[in-house]
């Protein structure tokens, strides 16, 4: 059974890869935000010829939203727009353009009706402060090193992990294993790379196929079986809480940016939003620790699991319980 997989590793980058990474995200942004404008502009100009009563085949030519149409709209202005481009691998611009189509056709679909859930608005550009710098490599040389402490991306070359790959290098050895591309991300204080691969995996049989198990989702409870056992809710975000105030009263005494003003941030601003981004962090990943460590447990042991659907944005209105909620439910929900 073919199936796909994600294996997410912490780097060690030096100030010079750092650089680099940084300079292919900015172009994966400038990118997506050149693009944006440019298809505001011509959806602008139409409604505009519109209200002139210009004829739909005299109007302005429409730019296409896929990925390949958005491509050639780039590549033909980029020379102006981004002379430096050369200096950065072409996946960095696809990785911007690429989000840019998908965001467009969800926008498009969630119109028309064809996308569930609730409604997706326009997208908007991508802010240097606000977003978190990210690229993605789907072609070239991909490769986990035999010592499986380092890999190979285009263009930034070879990068230490600050953890072992040996999982994903037994498995890519053995011809069970298919890179499809690698994802480098700036995330809670740290680098790591993120891999989608293609896994061989032998079908698994639950322990006990023909039981049917129910988890009922709550607050002091994380979860409830219908055989009767408890899941203790583990509160990090209730047990970091006074860490987080330190730290948050920390970073408010220092001088931080004001966009205003043009002021830039300090220093010392700079290492306390990072002490404070990094406890954060911490907590999403226990959480991500706990759930994993659940659902995977009940998957290997019942052959049918029932979930409870809960309104957790309905939930999460109630100003008394909202943390509480946020800190357990959403963690399953989520």
């Amino acid at each position: 059974m073919k199936t796909f997989q994600a294996y997410r590793f912490a780097l060690d980058l030096t100030p010079g890869q750092e650089r680099a990474v940084l300079a292919h995200a900015g172009a994966a942004r400038v990118a997506h935000n050149w693009t944006l404008a440019r298809v505001k502009a011509v959806m602008e100009q139409r409604a505009a010829e519109r209200t002139y009563g210009v004829p739909d085949e005299l109007l302005t030519p429409v730019l296409g939203w896929s990925l390949p149409a958005l491509p050639r709209a780039w590549n033909a202005a980029k020379a102006d727009v981004a002379p430096w481009w050369r200096g950065c691998s072409k996946e960095a611009f696809n990785t911007g353009l690429d989000a840019l189509a998908r965001a467009l056709k969800s926008w498009s679909d969630s119109r028309g009706g064809k996308r569930a859930g609730r409604p997706v608005g326009f997208p908007r550009f991508k802010s240097r402060r606000r977003t978190a710098p990210s690229v993605r490599f789907t072609t070239g040389a991909i490769r986990v090193e035999p010592d499986r402490k380092h890999v190979v991306l285009p263009r930034l070359g070879r990068l230490k992990l600050h953890e072992s790959a040996r999982k994903l290098a037994r498995r890519v050895d053995n011809g069970t294993a298919r890179i499809m591309s690698a994802t480098v991300r700036h995330d809670g204080g740290r680098w790591h790379v993120s891999f989608t691969v293609e896994v061989e995996r032998a079908e698994r049989v639950p322990a006990r196929p023909a039981s049917v198990v129910g988890v009922d989702l709550g607050v002091k409870n994380l979860a409830v079986l219908s055989t009767g056992e408890m899941v203790p809710n583990p509160r990090h975000l209730v047990d970091a809480q006074q860490r987080l105030r330190r730290l948050g009263r920390a970073l408010f005494r220092r001088t931080g940016p004001d966009r205003r003003t043009g002021q830039q941030p300090s220093n010392r601003w700079r290492r306390a939003s990072a002490r404070l981004g990094r406890a954060h962090a911490r907590v999403a990943n226990l959480r991500r620790d706990g759930l994993h460590k659940l659902t995977t447990r009940l998957a290997r042991e019942y052959g049918t699991v029932v979930v409870e659907d809960l309104n957790v944005a309905g939930m999460l209105r109630n100003r008394r319980l909202a943390r509480h909620i946020a800190d357990g439910v959403c963690q399953v929900n989520g």
